[in-house]
């Protein structure tokens, strides 16, 4: 193309509707320079009827010249049904000169212009090239739109790949923290953990496998690479035998499992392990999110008509919160707040595996669901009987590798001799192995304790006030953001120092954690040294907090901005006493009463924050009042013991002596 040539500028149709022939031969004498060009593609049609079918089948054409006056379809006609099914296309009317009432009817129906006959063509030009202007700006205004959704489209899904892969990891990272963790322990002492660490190294060798092979199996799932291989089989027990393979692990976590079936037995067409894989993935769910106490369903029923198995798995769990669920069987999903979170845990494919499958399978999948009620998924399933029949049982075929590797925590005991004096940590942590490796890390320099999920560990944190929380963050019900959360916020347990414990490494999980006020966050999988040193370390800032309290007197004002939740309660603590001092019967049953604790977690707080028991902080108060007095007071000795609480000047003399280093009466000023 030479410099002086122009780029030839793309073709417009524009579709002419008229039923007078003389009319077609007008306009392309009128247009024929820009009919040569290329610039300009006319089509023809002789009612609204015949354009209507043209615009169906020709979406190039870009934009109408009709006339409102025509047999079998009229243009009004025409024009409303063009804004039904191509509402951008733009269409100018062709009237007689005068006709107001039509074109205003035209105006109204969404006619874009007009013009009159007879037509001045110069106004026809000027009105065709102001049409296509408009109709070049609607389409870069809805290719910029539709540039904006594809790219929104593309950031949810990026968001949600990212979300995916870094809760992979954390399916990862767990297994792996129990395997790298037990074969140290194995290699220090291999007579005590050989044969309880292989078993552990193995179970988190099979659920990595099986987590590798659910990313496998949808891939082949979504590629059409997957082949279904059914025998003819009784169903029922098959159901019966996967169920039961689950008991063991469902009585660990103190759940009760019920197999009901309406029909005893059925023969149909079945794949074996398929079939594994959705009722394991079902039944796995139901079990990790039900806490303890609750109920799991298996129940088989055969609907004729239509000739459907259908089972259902139900649970008494945490359920999944309405805005979830309609996304619950899609791959990555996760959330129910707008992004990829965590309404039942995991990796967001395994639900999506079971839909594929039952699909494969010719069936259907849905759920139902109630927050804090509990869920039940339903799977239906066509019955055929056109298979060859299995030779053998379904379950003497399948592989180790495909059943469930469970562990649970009947056999975690705290060892019975272990020294009271030694500091007391409150494991949270769902996972049995974890919570295994974590007391193998910690016993004889910890006394321990063990919470499955974040409820119980905060019961047993306030039960129990422990000097150390270390939790998982990824447990069923309350997380262990939640936990962490609540008990910083309560004044019962806001000293502990609580280190979180996760496989999510990033920056936004270890953001979140210290948000809610997490002390230290440690990524699975961890060095066994590196866990020692921050409890160690943690315990040594609790000493720090300690000296601060030991004397109530150096404390902010409860109303300060300094003041946090602990001196405000340490405060709160003084303030009770110092309003009683008089009343030498006020000691610990009042005190208890007045802050709404019980006499066991008094005392630990208090013995937390200054080292003290609860009747030697009652005393100290008391003492320090006694100093003020005697520095500006005249009041005795003795009067001065009976104004603070005491019943025995002596007594209060030796006391007052062994805490502050001198006797009350060199204590005064000269």
């Amino acid at each position: 193309m030479s410099p002086s040539e122009s780029p030839r500028q793309p073709r417009v149709r524009i579709l002419v509707v008229d039923d007078e022939p003389q009319f077609e031969r007008l306009i392309l004498q009128r247009f024929r320079n820009k009919v040569r060009s290329g610039e300009y593609d006319f089509v023809f049609a002789g009612n609204g009827q015949e354009a209507l079918k043209m615009i169906g089948q020709d979406g190039s054409i870009t934009m109408v010249l009709s006339d409102i006056n025509m047999p079998v379809m009229d243009g009004l006609t025409l024009l409303d049904r063009i804004r039904e099914i191509r509402p951008l296309l733009k269409t100018v009317m062709v009237s007689a000169y005068g006709d107001m009432k039509n074109i205003r009817t035209a105006m109204n129906l969404g006619a874009f212009d007009f013009v009159t006959k007879p037509i001045e063509f110069t106004d026809l030009e000027i009105t065709i090239e102001k049409t296509l202007r408009e109709t070049e700006l609607v389409r870069q205004v809805e290719q910029a739109k539709e540039l904006a959704e594809r790219h929104e489209r593309l950031q949810l899904i990026d968001q949600l790949k990212t979300q995916f892969f870094t809760d992979i990891s954390h399916e990862f990272r767990t297994p792996l923290t129990v395997i790298s963790g037990m074969i140290d322990k194995i290699e220090e002492t291999p007579e005590k953990w050989l044969v309880k660490g292989v078993g552990m190294i193995r179970r988190n060798s099979q659920n990595l496998l099986q987590l590798v092979n659910q990313i496998l199996d949808l891939r082949k799932l979504e590629s059409g690479a997957m082949e279904l291989r059914p025998t003819q089989g009784e169903v029922v027990s098959y159901l019966r035998y996967l169920f039961e393979s689950f008991e063991a692990w469902a009585e660990s976590r103190d759940l009760r499992m019920h197999f009901l079936g309406n029909v005893p037995e059925l023969v149909m067409d079945y794949d074996p392990e398929k079939l594994l894989r959705i009722v394991s993935n079902l039944l796995d769910n139901a079990i990790k999110f039900t806490p303890e106490g609750g109920q799991i369903y298996l129940l088989v029923d055969h609907l004729e008509p239509p000739g459907q198995l259908q089972f259902r798995v139900k649970d008494t769990g945490v359920g999944i919160s309405a805005d979830a669920l309609p996304g619950i069987f899609e791959r990555f999903f996760q959330g129910s707040d707008g992004r990829p979170s965590k309404p039942r845990g995991g990796t967001g494919i395994g639900l999506s595996l079971c839909r594929e499958l039952v699909r494969l399978m010719n069936g259907e999948i849905s759920v139902e669901s109630q927050e804090g009620k509990g869920t039940t998924f339903t799977v239906k399933l066509p019955v055929l009987r056109q298979a060859p029949k299995a030779e053998e049982a379904p379950e003497a075929g399948l592989s180790a590798l495909s059943l469930p590797a469970l562990a649970g925590l009947s056999d975690w005991v705290q060892h019975p001799d272990v020294d009271a004096e030694l500091p007391q940590v409150l494991i949270v942590e769902d996972n049995p192995d974890v919570a295994h490796y974590l007391q193998a890390c910690l016993e004889g320099l910890y006394r321990l304790t063990l919470a499955t999920d974040g409820e119980q560990g905060i019961e047993r944190a306030l039960e129990d006030i422990p000097d150390l929380i270390l939790s998982d963050v990824m447990m069923p019900g309350k997380d262990g953001f939640e936990l962490c959360q609540i008990l910083k916020n309560d004044e019962r347990t806001s000293h502990i120092p609580i280190v979180l414990l996760t496989a999510k490494a990033d920056v936004e999980s270890r953001i979140a954690g210290l948000q809610r006020g997490a002390d230290a966050y440690l990524a699975k999988p961890f060095d066994r040294q590196e866990l020692l040193v921050r409890l160690d370390k943690l315990l040594e800032l609790r000493a720090t907090l300690q000296s601060r309290y030991r004397s109530t007197e150096a404390l902010p004002a409860a109303d300060d901005e300094g003041a946090n939740l602990e001196d405000r309660f340490v405060l709160k603590l003084r303030q009770a006493v110092e309003e009683n001092l008089e009343d030498e019967d006020f000691g610990i049953l009042q005190l208890c009463k007045f802050v709404g604790m019980s006499r066991t977690s008094l005392h630990r707080k208090i013995k937390a924050l200054t080292g003290r028991s609860t009747s030697a902080f009652i005393r100290i108060v008391r003492l320090e009042r006694a100093r003020v007095l005697l520095n500006t007071t005249d009041l005795n000795i003795s009067q001065v013991a009976y104004e603070v609480g005491f019943k025995d000047p002596k007594y209060f003399s030796s006391s007052f002596k062994e805490i502050f280093g001198e006797t009350p009466r060199s204590a005064r000023p000269e």
